[in-house]
């Protein structure tokens, strides 16, 4: 799934094209070309995201004007792990040691090329597990717990 707001709208749409040639399904979410009018980047964010929480998405793409606050958004979603990513080095290391399975990314400072190398090296780089897999797991017990404490304090 891909999304952006305002700031990478042919990004996206060029994007979902290099995708469905590499073989993936693609569900496209944002603005269309030529549309003047700003989206809200939380409003995008928050559909990727939610679909990569739900397991209704292996992974998400999303773009803004910096990738940070969409990053900030998807990580508000249980299970997804999201980050901005502006190198070959981030790309392949989100991956590897992260397990990043939403990548952020900059409409504004990157150029289309860079991200199509971006986009290519992260969807090809595998999770390394082992000591990684390790650290992953206190994540996701931590995220866990946050849950449960947010819950029982609700009541």
């Amino acid at each position: 799934m891909i999304g952006s707001d305002h700031h990478g709208v042919q990004v996206r749409v060029d994007m979902s094209g290099l995708l469905r040639r590499l073989g993936h399904d693609v569900t496209d979410v944002g603005p269309t070309p030529g549309d003047p009018r700003p989206v809200d980047y939380p409003d995008i964010a928050k559909v990727v995201a939610g679909a990569v929480s739900r397991g209704e998405a292996d992974r998400g793409i999303l773009i803004c004007g910096t990738g940070i606050g969409m990053s900030i958004v998807a990580n508000k979603f249980p299970g997804v792990r999201a980050a901005p990513v502006i190198d070959e080095v981030t790309a392949e290391v989100s991956r590897r040691h992260n397990d990043l399975n939403v990548l952020c990314l900059s409409g504004d400072l990157l150029s289309e090329g860079k991200i199509d190398r971006l986009v290519e090296i992260w969807l090809k780089s595998e999770f390394a597990g082992g000591r990684h897999k390790r650290r992953n797991d206190k994540i996701a017990e931590i995220e866990r717990k946050q849950i449960e404490k947010n819950l029982h304090s609700d009541m």
